[in-house]
Protein backbone atom coordinates (compact mmCIF):
# COMPACT_ATOMS: atom_id res chain seq x y z
CA UNK A 1 0.00 0.00 0.00
CA UNK A 2 2.97 2.25 0.99
CA UNK A 3 4.39 3.88 -1.66
CA UNK A 4 1.39 3.92 -4.27
CA UNK A 5 -1.30 6.18 -4.29
CA UNK A 6 -4.03 5.86 -1.66
CA UNK A 7 -6.84 3.99 -2.92
CA UNK A 8 -10.06 6.23 -1.39
CA UNK A 9 -9.53 9.90 -1.67
CA UNK A 10 -9.97 11.86 1.48
CA UNK A 11 -11.87 15.78 0.94
CA UNK A 12 -10.57 18.79 2.79
CA UNK A 13 -13.82 17.89 5.34
CA UNK A 14 -13.22 14.25 5.76
CA UNK A 15 -10.02 15.31 7.00
CA UNK A 16 -10.42 17.87 9.02
CA UNK A 17 -13.62 15.60 10.96
CA UNK A 18 -11.20 12.76 11.57
CA UNK A 19 -8.19 14.63 12.39
CA UNK A 20 -10.55 16.83 15.36
CA UNK A 21 -11.92 13.17 15.97
CA UNK A 22 -8.52 11.89 16.75
CA UNK A 23 -6.95 14.65 18.31
CA UNK A 24 -9.79 14.98 20.80
CA UNK A 25 -9.20 11.48 21.65
CA UNK A 26 -5.39 11.61 22.09
CA UNK A 27 -3.90 14.67 21.65
CA UNK A 28 -2.38 13.60 18.12
CA UNK A 29 -2.33 16.03 16.07
CA UNK A 30 -2.13 16.37 11.69
CA UNK A 31 -1.50 19.57 10.50
CA UNK A 32 -3.13 20.31 6.86
CA UNK A 33 -0.14 19.40 5.04
CA UNK A 34 -0.08 15.52 6.54
CA UNK A 35 -3.46 14.77 5.08
CA UNK A 36 -2.31 12.91 2.43
CA UNK A 37 -0.45 10.62 5.37
CA UNK A 38 -3.86 10.77 7.49
CA UNK A 39 -5.51 9.25 3.82
CA UNK A 40 -2.95 6.60 3.02
CA UNK A 41 -2.65 4.83 6.74
CA UNK A 42 -6.14 4.87 6.92
CA UNK A 43 -7.17 3.25 3.86
CA UNK A 44 -6.95 0.10 4.86
CA UNK A 45 -9.62 0.85 7.75
CA UNK A 46 -11.94 1.60 5.19
CA UNK A 47 -11.47 -1.43 2.87
CA UNK A 48 -11.54 -3.79 6.18
CA UNK A 49 -15.33 -1.88 6.94
CA UNK A 50 -16.03 -2.43 3.11
CA UNK A 51 -16.45 1.67 3.21
CA UNK A 52 -17.11 3.57 0.80
CA UNK A 53 -15.63 6.92 1.47
CA UNK A 54 -14.09 8.46 4.91
CA UNK A 55 -16.90 10.09 5.88
CA UNK A 56 -18.69 6.50 6.51
CA UNK A 57 -15.46 5.56 8.65
CA UNK A 58 -15.91 8.94 10.60
CA UNK A 59 -19.50 8.14 11.37
CA UNK A 60 -18.22 4.45 12.10
CA UNK A 61 -15.65 6.06 14.69
CA UNK A 62 -17.92 8.74 16.42
CA UNK A 63 -21.36 6.69 16.19
CA UNK A 64 -21.48 2.96 15.31
CA UNK A 65 -21.83 0.57 18.34
CA UNK A 66 -17.92 -0.88 17.10
CA UNK A 67 -16.38 2.74 17.64
CA UNK A 68 -14.19 2.41 20.88
CA UNK A 69 -12.61 -1.06 19.17
CA UNK A 70 -12.32 0.71 16.07
CA UNK A 71 -10.38 3.82 17.80
CA UNK A 72 -8.06 1.26 19.26
CA UNK A 73 -7.15 -0.16 15.61
CA UNK A 74 -6.46 3.20 14.45
CA UNK A 75 -4.36 4.12 16.90
CA UNK A 76 -2.31 0.99 16.34
CA UNK A 77 -2.18 1.90 12.52
CA UNK A 78 -0.98 6.11 12.85
CA UNK A 79 1.31 5.26 16.08
CA UNK A 80 4.53 4.60 15.19
CA UNK A 81 6.61 2.39 17.19
CA UNK A 82 10.32 2.59 16.45
CA UNK A 83 12.48 1.60 20.00
CA UNK A 84 15.40 -0.66 21.04
CA UNK A 85 16.86 -1.36 24.87
CA UNK A 86 19.38 0.82 26.10
CA UNK A 87 17.77 3.75 23.54
CA UNK A 88 19.65 7.19 24.34
CA UNK A 89 22.53 5.89 26.85
CA UNK A 90 23.59 9.04 27.48
CA UNK A 91 20.55 9.99 29.28
CA UNK A 92 20.34 6.30 30.98
CA UNK A 93 23.97 7.16 32.32
CA UNK A 94 22.45 10.19 33.95
CA UNK A 95 19.69 7.80 35.28
CA UNK A 96 21.90 5.44 36.78
CA UNK A 97 24.75 7.31 38.17
CA UNK A 98 22.99 10.35 39.18
CA UNK A 99 19.16 10.81 39.38
CA UNK A 100 18.76 6.82 41.09
CA UNK A 101 21.70 7.99 43.79
CA UNK A 102 20.11 11.11 44.74
CA UNK A 103 16.74 9.37 44.66
CA UNK A 104 17.76 6.96 47.07
CA UNK A 105 20.00 9.38 49.35
CA UNK A 106 16.59 11.13 49.58
CA UNK A 107 14.21 8.65 50.21
CA UNK A 108 16.07 6.81 52.98
CA UNK A 109 16.24 9.96 55.10
CA UNK A 110 13.15 9.52 55.62
CA UNK A 111 13.31 5.27 55.56
CA UNK A 112 11.27 4.73 52.46
CA UNK A 113 12.59 2.00 50.34
CA UNK A 114 10.28 2.16 47.68
CA UNK A 115 10.62 3.42 43.71
CA UNK A 116 8.42 3.91 41.34
CA UNK A 117 9.06 4.56 37.35
CA UNK A 118 6.03 5.19 34.69
CA UNK A 119 7.69 4.61 30.95
CA UNK A 120 4.95 6.37 29.18
CA UNK A 121 4.93 5.46 25.37
CA UNK A 122 6.34 2.16 26.37
CA UNK A 123 5.72 0.56 22.51
CA UNK A 124 6.85 -2.72 21.98
CA UNK A 125 8.66 -3.12 25.88
CA UNK A 126 11.90 -2.34 25.55
CA UNK A 127 12.22 0.82 27.61
CA UNK A 128 10.55 -0.64 30.74
CA UNK A 129 12.35 -3.66 30.74
CA UNK A 130 16.19 -1.84 29.85
CA UNK A 131 15.24 0.25 33.03
CA UNK A 132 14.41 -2.88 35.05
CA UNK A 133 18.05 -4.35 33.95
CA UNK A 134 19.39 -1.30 34.94
CA UNK A 135 18.07 -1.22 38.55
CA UNK A 136 18.70 -4.87 39.09
CA UNK A 137 22.22 -4.09 38.64
CA UNK A 138 22.45 -1.53 41.06
CA UNK A 139 23.35 -2.81 44.40
CA UNK A 140 21.91 0.31 46.44
CA UNK A 141 18.51 -0.79 45.24
CA UNK A 142 18.77 -4.39 46.78
CA UNK A 143 15.90 -5.25 49.40
CA UNK A 144 13.94 -2.12 47.60
CA UNK A 145 10.18 -2.70 47.01
CA UNK A 146 10.54 -1.61 42.71
CA UNK A 147 7.56 -1.03 40.58
CA UNK A 148 7.92 -0.15 37.05
CA UNK A 149 5.34 0.51 34.86
CA UNK A 150 4.92 0.78 30.44
CA UNK A 151 2.19 2.59 29.21
CA UNK A 152 1.42 2.85 25.62
CA UNK A 153 -2.34 3.65 23.65
CA UNK A 154 -1.64 0.80 21.26
CA UNK A 155 -2.97 -2.79 22.27
CA UNK A 156 -0.86 -4.17 19.50
CA UNK A 157 2.29 -3.33 20.18
CA UNK A 158 1.60 -4.11 24.38
CA UNK A 159 0.56 -7.66 22.91
CA UNK A 160 4.46 -8.14 22.22
CA UNK A 161 5.80 -6.21 25.13
CA UNK A 162 3.65 -8.83 27.63
CA UNK A 163 4.52 -11.38 24.94
CA UNK A 164 8.61 -10.50 25.74
CA UNK A 165 10.02 -11.57 23.22
CA UNK A 166 13.12 -9.51 20.91
CA UNK A 167 14.36 -9.94 17.35
CA UNK A 168 17.98 -8.70 17.14
CA UNK A 169 17.46 -5.71 16.12
CA UNK A 170 15.74 -4.59 19.75
CA UNK A 171 19.51 -5.47 20.86
CA UNK A 172 21.67 -2.88 18.69
CA UNK A 173 22.92 -0.98 21.66
CA UNK A 174 22.63 -4.04 24.33
CA UNK A 175 25.99 -5.11 25.87
CA UNK A 176 26.09 -9.13 25.63
CA UNK A 177 26.36 -8.92 29.16
CA UNK A 178 22.88 -8.11 29.91
CA UNK A 179 21.18 -10.82 26.71
CA UNK A 180 23.05 -13.31 28.71
CA UNK A 181 21.78 -12.46 32.26
CA UNK A 182 18.49 -11.24 31.02
CA UNK A 183 17.27 -13.15 27.91
CA UNK A 184 17.04 -17.20 26.82
CA UNK A 185 17.61 -17.49 23.12
CA UNK A 186 14.90 -18.99 21.34
CA UNK A 187 14.65 -21.24 18.14
CA UNK A 188 14.32 -19.05 14.81
CA UNK A 189 17.39 -16.47 16.96
CA UNK A 190 14.45 -14.48 18.77
CA UNK A 191 15.20 -14.12 23.03
CA UNK A 192 12.54 -14.16 25.40
CA UNK A 193 12.84 -12.66 28.68
CA UNK A 194 13.81 -13.38 32.41
CA UNK A 195 11.27 -14.25 34.90
CA UNK A 196 13.22 -11.84 37.18
CA UNK A 197 13.03 -8.86 34.59
CA UNK A 198 9.07 -9.78 33.77
CA UNK A 199 7.95 -9.44 37.40
CA UNK A 200 9.75 -5.74 37.87
CA UNK A 201 7.24 -4.38 35.17
CA UNK A 202 3.44 -3.99 34.83
CA UNK A 203 2.28 -3.27 31.02
CA UNK A 204 -1.26 -1.85 30.74
CA UNK A 205 -2.87 0.21 28.21
CA UNK A 206 -3.40 3.97 28.61
CA UNK A 207 -4.39 7.28 27.11
CA UNK A 208 -2.16 10.06 28.07
CA UNK A 209 -5.49 11.74 27.98
CA UNK A 210 -7.75 9.61 30.16
CA UNK A 211 -7.69 11.39 33.30
CA UNK A 212 -9.74 8.85 35.08
CA UNK A 213 -7.24 6.18 34.47
CA UNK A 214 -4.28 8.47 34.99
CA UNK A 215 -5.57 9.16 38.32
CA UNK A 216 -5.32 5.73 39.30
CA UNK A 217 -1.78 5.32 38.50
CA UNK A 218 -0.25 6.89 41.54
CA UNK A 219 2.48 9.30 42.10
CA UNK A 220 5.82 8.61 41.03
CA UNK A 221 9.19 9.15 41.16
CA UNK A 222 10.55 9.05 37.88
CA UNK A 223 8.61 9.84 34.27
CA UNK A 224 10.15 8.49 31.01
CA UNK A 225 8.18 9.92 28.41
CA UNK A 226 10.86 9.83 25.65
CA UNK A 227 9.55 10.38 21.66
CA UNK A 228 5.67 10.71 22.56
CA UNK A 229 5.14 14.59 23.04
CA UNK A 230 6.65 15.05 19.59
CA UNK A 231 2.91 14.17 17.88
CA UNK A 232 1.45 16.34 19.87
CA UNK A 233 0.45 20.69 19.17
CA UNK A 234 1.54 23.09 21.62
CA UNK A 235 -2.08 22.45 23.62
CA UNK A 236 -1.81 19.25 24.22
CA UNK A 237 2.01 18.97 25.30
CA UNK A 238 0.95 21.04 28.06
CA UNK A 239 -1.67 19.14 29.25
CA UNK A 240 -0.20 15.68 28.77
CA UNK A 241 2.99 17.07 30.46
CA UNK A 242 0.72 19.00 33.52
CA UNK A 243 -0.50 15.80 33.91
CA UNK A 244 3.37 14.72 34.52
CA UNK A 245 3.76 16.83 36.92
CA UNK A 246 0.35 15.86 39.04
CA UNK A 247 1.80 12.56 38.75
CA UNK A 248 5.15 13.04 39.96
CA UNK A 249 6.39 13.25 44.13
CA UNK A 250 8.39 16.66 44.57
CA UNK A 251 11.60 16.24 43.57
CA UNK A 252 10.57 13.75 40.70
CA UNK A 253 12.28 13.74 37.53
CA UNK A 254 10.88 13.90 34.02
CA UNK A 255 13.44 12.30 30.92
CA UNK A 256 11.99 13.35 27.86
CA UNK A 257 13.51 12.25 24.19
CA UNK A 258 17.04 14.14 22.97
CA UNK A 259 15.29 16.37 20.45
CA UNK A 260 12.24 17.09 23.47
CA UNK A 261 12.04 20.03 25.08
CA UNK A 262 9.55 21.95 27.23
CA UNK A 263 11.32 25.08 26.45
CA UNK A 264 6.87 27.47 25.46
CA UNK A 265 4.97 24.82 27.11
CA UNK A 266 5.17 25.26 30.44
CA UNK A 267 7.15 26.64 33.82
CA UNK A 268 6.55 23.76 36.03
CA UNK A 269 9.48 21.66 36.06
CA UNK A 270 13.40 23.24 36.63
CA UNK A 271 15.80 22.23 34.20
CA UNK A 272 18.69 20.78 35.90
CA UNK A 273 21.66 20.41 34.41
CA UNK A 274 23.38 16.82 35.66
CA UNK A 275 27.05 15.37 34.20
CA UNK A 276 25.78 13.01 31.75
CA UNK A 277 22.40 15.02 30.67
CA UNK A 278 19.93 17.59 31.33
CA UNK A 279 16.67 16.34 32.35
CA UNK A 280 13.42 17.70 34.37
CA UNK A 281 12.81 18.04 37.89
CA UNK A 282 9.44 18.52 39.78
CA UNK A 283 10.75 21.51 42.53
CA UNK A 284 10.42 20.42 45.81
CA UNK A 285 7.65 22.25 47.95
CA UNK A 286 7.30 23.26 51.49
CA UNK A 287 5.71 19.77 52.16
CA UNK A 288 8.44 17.65 51.53
CA UNK A 289 9.56 15.94 48.82
CA UNK A 290 10.88 12.11 47.62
Amino acid sequence: MFGSDPEYQMSDEEFRLIRDLVYNHCGMFFAPDAKYLLEKRLSSRLAFHNLASYKDYYLLLKYDIRKDQEMSDLMDVLTTNETYFFREAFQLKAFTDEIIPEIVEAKLKKGDRSLRIWSAGCSTGEEPYTIAMLLLENSMLKGWRIEIIGTDISHRVLQQARKGVYGKSSFRATDAAYVGRYFEEQEGGSYRLSDNLRELVTISQLNLFDQNRLALLGRMDIIFCRNVIIYFDQLAKKKVVETFCQSLYPGGFLLLGHSESLMNITTLFTLRHLKNDMVYQKPLTAGGGL
